[in-house]
């Protein structure tokens, strides 16, 4: 496996990166995985073994860090979604997920702003970055969440995969971590138990906090967003 290139998937998020890596997983002489390092702070953040194809969109954020590391040696995949369409998914997440991060870190002096507007720019920022970073690498193939079967075919035969091609097509139809899946999480989240109030302090579980928060916001968005 040493002498196959190491693939990175650039993306947004809620674009079909996880139907992507699951498909990844029906190579044989490639390893694949989704956010494998993401809990990983250091040089060792970005050190994935060879010949491994790699999906997260936190990558976005390590832009200069992949460069100095892989260059122009990697295969590059710049996998999109129907812009409007990752802006609504991306705010009926919120707050859950990067776009609180974004939102409250690298906006921390801004007002208020519509979640729509807020996933907007997000995903302009993001595939932005992505687009300079590739402006002058050799192997790079661009993949729509759109098209993904046919596009995920193609990519199959440009990285020389080997494996069971029908069953990484049959995962293209496969949608995962959708809106729904999150409002049955929190739903799950506020039938459980809660800790206790601090009788002296009369706080209760932060946890449990943020789940009624997020719960509440995610019923009060609108229904156009709701339902992306």
């Amino acid at each position: 496996m040493s002498h196959l290139p190491n693939v990175f998937v650039l993306n947004t998020g809620r674009c079909g990166s996880t139907t992507f890596a699951r498909a990844c997983g029906h190579a044989t002489n490639y390893s694949a995985a989704h956010e494998s390092r993401a809990g990983i702070i250091g040089p060792s953040r970005l050190a994935y073994p060879s010949g491994h194809i790699e999906v997260d969109n936190r990558l976005t954020w390590f832009l200069g860090r992949l460069e100095d590391r892989y260059g122009d040696e990697a295969h590059y995949v710049h996998l999109a979604r129907d812009r409007a369409a990752t802006a609504r998914s991306l705010a009926r997440r919120y707050p859950v997920g990067i776009i609180e991060a974004y939102r409250k870190e690298f906006h921390i002096h801004a007002p208020e702003v519509d979640l729509m507007v807020l996933g907007l720019d997000f995903v302009d920022t993001s595939n932005a970055n992505i687009r300079a970073f590739l402006r002058d690498k050799s192997h790079v193939m661009d993949v729509r969440m759109e098209t993904l079967r046919d596009d995920f075919a193609a990519f199959w035969n440009w990285i020389g995969a080997e494996g069971d091609l029908g069953a990484a097509l049959a995962e293209c139809d496969v949608r995962h971590n959708t809106a729904e899946d999150l409002e049955a999480e929190l739903a799950s989240k506020r039938r459980a138990p809660e800790v206790e109030a601090d009788s002296s302090s009369g706080v209760g579980s932060g946890a449990a906090r943020v789940v009624r928060k997020a719960s509440r916001i995610v019923r009060g968005l609108p229904a156009f967003i709701r339902d992306a």
